[in-house]
Parts: C-alpha cells; sequence; structure tokens
C-alpha cells in the first residue's frame, strides 16, 4: 500500500528546519503532500499567499534523489478531517499519516472531530528542539485511539520566530531569503516602512 505523509504548515516564514523534515520524510514515504496552513491558534504575520510561495521555493531548493515531495495547496483546510477527505479522493486507498510538530500535541485534542481524524490517520510526532515532548497530552491522545510514532529527528534548532524577531538568517534558506527581500516582508518590510516616513 503506498504510504503518504500529509504534512500542513503555518510557518511564517518556512524554514531550513522544515527542509530537513522534508528531507527526511522524503526518504521515509512513497509520496509527501505539503500545504501552507492556516493556523487559528496562531496570528500569522505574512499572508497564506506569501506563505505558499516561500513554501514552494523551499521545495523547489531541497536537494533529493527522490522527487517525491509535492507542494499540495488545495488540501489546505481549518479542518484537518476535510484535508484528509480531499486526500482520499485524490490518492484512494493508501496509507495516511499525519505529521505534526511536538508543539502541536497539547493543542491536538481541541481539533474539529480529532476522534473521526485518528481513526483514519496514523500520527507522526516531529520532536522540536524546545519544545519537550508533553507526556500527558501524548497519554491523551493515545486514549482518543490514536496509533502514534516519535520520528527518528529532531528538527534543527531554528525557528520562523527567530527569524522574525532576531533577524536570524541562518534559520532560512536562501531562496526563501530572497523573496523575503523582495516582497518586503518581516523587518524587511518594517525597515522599508520606516524609510518612508522618515523622507
Amino acid at each position: 500500500m503506498v504510504k503518504i505523509a500529509l504534512f500542513g504548515t503555518s510557518a511564517d516564514p518556512p524554514t531550513a528546519g522544515h527542509q530537513t523534515i522534508l528531507r527526511w520524510l522524503s526518504s521515509h514515504f512513497d509520496l509527501v503532500a505539503v500545504w501552507a496552513a492556516e493556523n487559528p491558534f496562531k496570528s500569522h504575520k505574512a499572508s497564506l499567499e506569501h506563505r505558499v510561495r516561500m513554501l514552494r521555493l523551499l521545495i523547489e531548493g531541497m536537494e533529493s534523489s527522490r522527487r517525491n515531495v509535492f507542494l499540495e495547496q488545495d488540501l489546505s483546510s481549518l479542518r484537518t478531517l476535510e484535508t484528509l477527505e480531499k486526500s482520499k479522493q485524490r490518492w484512494g486507498n493508501a496509507e495516511y499519516t499525519l505529521v505534526v510538530g511536538s508543539d502541536l500535541l497539547t493543542q491536538l485534542q481541541r481539533w474539529y472531530r480529532i476522534e473521526d481524524l485518528l481513526r483514519q490517520v496514523q500520527l507522526l510526532v516531529i520532536p522540536r528542539p524546545g519544545y519537550a515532548i508533553d507526556e500527558t497530552s501524548l497519554r491523551n491522545i493515545h486514549q482518543l485511539g490514536a496509533k502514534i510514532a516519535i520520528a527518528s529527528l529532531t528538527g534543527l534548532d531554528v525557528s520562523s520566530t527567530s527569524y522574525r524577531e532576531q533577524g536570524d538568517s541562518n534559520a532560512l534558506t536562501p531562496l526563501v531569503i530572497d523573496y523575503i527581500h523582495q516582497q518586503h516582508l518581516y523587518k524587511c518590510q518594517d525597515a522599508t516602512q520606516k524609510s518612508l516616513y522618515i523622507h
């Protein structure tokens, strides 16, 4: 059976850490479907349109012998259960794995019809530096019927927040950095606006 990883990310902007995760998923699944997501628990600095374009650049910049990572933006939905339904319409009978960062474990129980979702997918948790896997949340999700695996990978110690707040360009890939500067996003945008007010 075809193994498909479903990986939606609200990354703002997507980082080199996300690219590392995608590369790892590429080597463990037959197909990796990625999309830029709106997270109702977060406020976003860049529009969804910009985040989609940056995610596309992140995928295009990947060095991988397997060309099995695809931007599937039409899968995006505020309800992951709807994303799964769209996936099944596209790929049919496959083994679906929902990929989430360890930072989302405490939110999962509040997701729409979470028990229905967990009955139909496997859950793969990606450990993130600074976000210890919450054992209580893990136990509670397991009790909801989840089939959980923890990835043998720890994401890079970089984050979208560190870029937005500290301008840490090591967090990003060159193509994404170029796009941010071209579009005057984040701190670059703030600097441009300040200069307009000064002049």
